[in-house]
């Protein structure tokens, strides 16, 4: 014999589908900031390691020309193993007869500027 009331369809109540909706609210409520912090990470994490990259390119350029050179943004695929900067980041070299400061960031990362100067060691933090 047949339980099932003739006519009546299982599924949710409308009271179980809002439950599941604030459930999940309150998940991406939390989530969200975690995922912007970790992208912006990311971004600053692009921006450091093209500086350090142009550092090393920088010396490499030296040992052969017995000079550093000032360059910016696309200009500093100039140097040696350097083909292209990461996407989207900011990076510029001073250099002078005894050295060069280095800076870079990202528009989308925290908002750290890094920098590297070659008479003090390298990256400054």
């Amino acid at each position: 014999m047949d339980n099932s009331v003739a006519g009546q369809q299982g599924g949710f109540t409308l009271i179980e589908l809002l439950v599941v909706m604030g459930i999940v609210s309150a998940l991406v409520a939390i989530a969200l900031p975690r995922y912007a912090a970790y992208r912006a990470n990311a971004f600053d994490a692009r921006a450091e390691v093209d500086l350090r990259s142009v550092a090393m390119a920088e010396e490499a350029y030296f040992l052969t020309k017995e000079e550093y050179m000032s360059c910016s943004g696309a200009s500093c695929s100039q140097l040696p193993g350097i083909q292209r900067l990461s996407e989207g980041v900011q990076l510029s070299v001073q250099a002078s007869a005894s050295g060069f400061v280095g800076q870079s960031s990202h528009p989308k990362g925290s908002g750290k500027v890094f920098t590297w100067d070659s008479n003090s060691g390298g990256l400054a933090e």
